[in-house]
């Protein structure tokens, strides 16, 4: 089998989700299309060559349906002939993206793909695809959880809550990642990766001012009587502090067999090595990146000592201090120039930008492989393990 290499990495900057936000004015196929454009600008390759674009995005609605991807390989200039595709697996749509890209080249179907993603959430609002009064689960969902699923911030209360994790530690964690992403930032880190557009050049929700003093001032976010009764045991720690913003993005990668790269006189960034994805409890829903982790390691015959470099999205603090707890990965190797919580989280795109900090990271710190995994609503979560090239 043939290996596949990631030989460029983009992102837009990210924007606040909402109608003020610094990118709310840009159509999100445009904003996927600059990254398209960047993509073929900053590797000089044609991009008649290349086989398939597979695109994430999650509320496919409105300005986001009927295929965004093609649409945005239509506007980035590529020729009519370089197909695409959007793909849907919730927060992880655009790193099942990487994972079908690589796959492909792997298999001999692609010589040279792209994986990419994009939401608008300040045009597009979160649950935009599922009409008031509609139900997206169906009866057979309600038959085996009579009790009713929950939202994502209660599963995020209930992972708290089960595995002892504070208000202070969540805050704390919080705070960690404005600040890495803020020193990142001073440091030029991102320069490499990101693509500025319409005069916007930095994400916008990175605040380097956060204290655990301003965050213990918020109010949860998620409290809800009816959840309480239900659910004693949670202590409603979850704040829009400890948690990932809305927000507006897109990000790409382009993905060749390395005999390509060689062929074509492209450097790789990094092999992707190992993949895999599980399902998970839906009520708890974010917990799957635990035995993703778990199951990716074992593909790569690899220990969670051996990953140099992990970066772990962060929907909720929680999260990833549950996920740290189980796997016990090195916390200082976790989200080292900062995660969603500080970056923010354009749902679609957001698993191609961890793909893109986390290739730019590995290079800058010399590591040998990196780890990326993502928890997702309905109980789903991927991880895959990328390996420097030497």
């Amino acid at each position: 089998m043939r290996d596949a290499v990631i030989v460029e990495a983009v992102r837009t900057p990210v924007g606040k989700g909402r109608p003020n936000g610094s990118l709310a004015h840009v159509h999100p196929v445009e904003l996927l299309a600059h990254t398209l454009r960047t993509l073929v600008e900053r590797s000089g390759i044609d991009p008649a060559l290349v086989d398939d674009v597979i695109g994430g995005t999650v509320d496919q609605v409105g300005e986001q349906a009927m295929n965004t991807t093609r649409y945005a390989v239509l506007s980035a200039g590529f020729p009519e002939t370089v197909p695409a595709t959007t793909v849907d697996r919730q927060c992880g749509s655009s790193q099942q993206a990487v994972h079908f890209a690589a796959q492909g080249v792997m298999s001999g179907a692609y010589d040279i793909v792209v994986a990419c993603g994009v939401e608008s959430m300040s045009r597009v609002p979160m649950w935009s695809n599922v009409p008031a009064g509609k139900d997206p689960f169906g009866p057979g969902v309600a038959a085996r959880y009579p009790e009713g699923l929950v939202p994502q911030g209660i599963s995020a209360e209930l992972i708290a809550a089960k595995w002892s994790l504070g208000r202070a530690e969540m805050d704390a964690f919080a705070v960690s990642s404005h600040q890495k992403a803020a020193a990142a930032w001073e440091a030029g880190l991102f320069d490499a990766q990101v693509a500025p557009l319409d005069g916007v050049a930095r994400d916008e929700s990175v605040r380097p001012g956060t204290t655990a003093e301003i965050l213990a001032g918020l109010k949860p976010a998620y409290y809800d009587p009816g959840f309480a009764e239900r659910f004693p045991q949670i202590e409603w720690n979850v704040t829009a502090g400890n948690a990932s913003p809305i927000n507006d993005g897109a990000s790409a990668v382009l993905i060749t067999s390395g005999e390509t790269a060689a062929r074509l006189g492209l450097r790789p960034l990094a092999r992707l090595h190992s993949f895999a994805v599980t399902g998970s409890d839906p009520l708890l829903m974010l917990t799957g990146v635990i035995p993703a982790t778990e199951k990716v390691l074992r593909r790569a015959g690899l220990g969670i000592e051996d990953i140099d470099l992990f970066e772990v999205n962060e929907a909720f603090s929680s999260v990833v201090l549950a996920w740290r707890q189980e796997t016990g990965a090195d916390l200082a190797k976790v989200n080292v120039n900062g995660g969603a919580i500080a970056l923010g989280h354009p749902l679609g795109a957001s698993g191609t930008r961890l793909t893109t900090t986390l290739v730019h990271a590995m290079r800058e710190r010399g590591a040998r492989f990196g780890l990326q995994t993502m928890c997702e609503a309905g109980g789903l979560a991927n991880a895959m393990i990328l390996e420097a090239v030497r």
